[in-house]
């Protein structure tokens, strides 16, 4: 009799539990009205119908500014959904290998957590992530998400978005930007306030060498450079640099 009570008890807690979980589900679906990012500019986690200054749109940006961030972050992001399964199983190998230059999020995820979310690390968190990644994905067409992307992110401190970074870095507008130029604001992305030292000392540092060397042999790849364009870009300096 008492095993039967427990059970039953079990039963209203298991149902209990279910019953949150799908709330908390439908909470993170409905958080967000996503449409409005069509019409409406986010700026500070706030949606506002006027332009900011400092946006851009892509026919505002060079074919090298947006070719050297599509590849370098999310070479499939105009063949995938929201979520690229082959660069999950990539960035968990170089997990493993000790060798991960990034995360496995693709544009349209970073684009979601810039504008909506927190940097937390948790699983809700990422779960929330996940659920307005797919609404995003079914509501905006990858231009807009794109245009979004380039214009929230961060190139260094304090330093929000392609037009900022353009001036920033380099003393132009992101229409002008050259390929090694690209390159550099690509590298920047994973982790731009601890990669801002390379500008700050006016000198690459070993990784950031590496990592826009990278970065150019993906353009040349994907057809932006010319393999003897590669070649000369490969010596020549950025402007500021020593």
């Amino acid at each position: 009799m008492a095993l039967s009570r427990y059970k039953a008890l079990a039963f209203k807690l298991a149902g209990i539990g279910i019953s949150l979980i799908l709330i908390c589900l439908l909470y993170m679906y409905f958080s967000h009205d996503v449409s409005k990012l069509n019409s409406f500019y986010p700026q500070n986690h706030e949606l506002q119908k006027e332009r900011p200054k400092n946006w851009v749109t892509l026919k505002e940006i060079s074919k090298y500014g947006i070719g050297a961030i599509v590849l370098a972050e999310d070479w499939g992001f105009y063949q995938h959904t929201g979520f690229d399964l082959n660069q999950i199983q990539v960035a968990f190998q170089e997990m493993l290998d000790g060798i991960r230059f990034r995360g496995a999020s693709t544009i349209s995820q970073q684009m979601v957590k810039n504008v909506y979310l927190t940097e937390d690390r948790t699983v809700w968190r990422k779960l929330h992530e996940t659920i307005l990644t797919h609404k995003v994905e079914s509501e905006l067409s990858k231009d807009r998400i794109l245009e979004i992307y380039l214009n929230v992110i961060e190139f260094g401190p304090g330093i929000i978005g392609i037009k900022d970074a353009s001036r920033h870095y380099f003393r132009k507008k992101p229409s002008a930007l050259l390929p090694k130029e690209a390159a550099f604001l690509a590298m920047m992305l994973p982790s731009p306030i601890r990669y801002y030292v390379s500008f700050r000392k006016r000198k690459l540092t070993p990784f950031a060498v590496e990592r826009i060397d990278a970065i150019l042999v993906k353009m040349r790849m994907g057809k932006l450079i010319t393999p003897a364009e590669y070649q000369d870009l490969k010596l020549t300096k950025l402007s500021w640099e020593k």
